[in-house]
């Protein structure tokens, strides 16, 4: 069981997001290497997401909401309100750059943000966005919307680069529902409300459950005031990664370069000439702010590999 650490996200009026990966004991199931959970938060105490303009590399970051609402901003000019049961994926291959910020008519925001790592031969590719709602799969016991992969006889259409599964599942009181799953992935059960015991393990709320290869089926089961929680999984992802900020290559190199790339191309006092070529782009319009300049990387040290696979849990 991957028990959450409370992390704020943006300055000191910020809401808190919950994280369970990536972690010291597991830092990938299958290829999702960064999972946070939040709300539901009351954006009149918090303020709510406020996250100007910043840059990924070697992802694909996973967006989906429970309650309220998102606006999307990217440097290829996607401009889009992300709403619960819909999916946003940005594909950052060689590069980009987005904002994300709770709508001014949202009061509740509740949701995950998940991330997952490209494969080596794909992270130089053209960056990309998809917008895809998935319709619910009613089964006797359970609601799913599959948003990744395929499960429960639903698949969805966008592009991903690993074998992969993402899917809601909502039960009502006392519900019931065994579905089958691919014996070569290792699983994820991220519990986001209620109580649902998952072959008869019982995760508390924000906890992620791991379930290692070999299992052909689970068997979901909702306590008495029903449950929600979020099904991820995908083949063990073995490449190693070096995975810093917001940023995911290959050797300390490629994160030096792109971190230097980034500050160069958003002018920072301390970036080191000027910008050879635009590579993460900015959107032009943002109201919220300037972009978010990178941390300073560790003095004196390499950044280190994560190991995968893991052992199990």
């Amino acid at each position: 069981m991957l028990t959450p650490r409370e992390v704020p996200l943006g300055g000191l009026r910020s809401m808190t997001v919950r994280r369970t990966l990536p972690q010291r004991v597991r830092s990938t199931i299958g290829p999702f290497c960064f999972v946070d959970h939040y709300g539901p938060d009351n954006v009149a105490m918090t303020g709510g997401m406020k996250l100007p303009p910043h840059p990924h590399t070697g992802l694909q970051t996973v967006t989906w909401l429970f309650s309220g609402e998102v606006e999307h901003r990217d440097s290829l000019g996607t401009r889009i309100t992300i709403r619960p049961g819909q999916l946003n994926l940005m594909t950052a291959g060689k590069g980009i750059s987005h904002s994300e910020d709770s709508t001014a008519g949202t009061t509740v925001l509740h949701g995950a943000q998940l991330w997952t790592v490209l494969p080596a031969r794909f992270m130089g590719m053209e960056p990309q966005f998809e917008h895809y709602a998935p319709e619910p799969v009613e089964l006797p016991g359970a609601r799913i919307r599959v948003f990744l992969g395929a499960l429960a006889g639903s698949s969805s259409p966008v592009r991903v680069f690993s074998p992969i599964v993402g899917a809601e599942v909502s039960m009502p009181p006392g519900g019931e529902v065994e579905l089958d799953l691919a014996s070569s992935f290792e699983h994820g059960y991220l519990l986001d409300e209620g109580a649902i015991a998952v072959d008869g393990r019982r995760p508390q709320r924000g906890e992620l459950l791991y379930v290692p290869p070999g299992q052909r089926t689970v068997h979901l089961r909702a306590g008495a005031s029903g449950g929600r929680l979020l099904l991820i999984g995908g083949t063990p992802f073995t490449e190693e990664i070096v995975m810093w900020w917001n940023f995911i290559g290959r050797t300390h190199e490629e994160v030096v370069e792109a971190r230097a790339q980034w500050e160069r191309e958003i002018g920072a006092p301390d970036a080191d000439g000027p910008s050879a070529e635009e590579r993460f782009g900015i959107q032009p319009g943002y109201p919220g702010g300037d972009p978010l300049p990178a941390p300073e990387l560790p003095r004196n040290t390499r950044l280190k590999p994560r190991v995968t696979p893991m052992p199990p849990l």
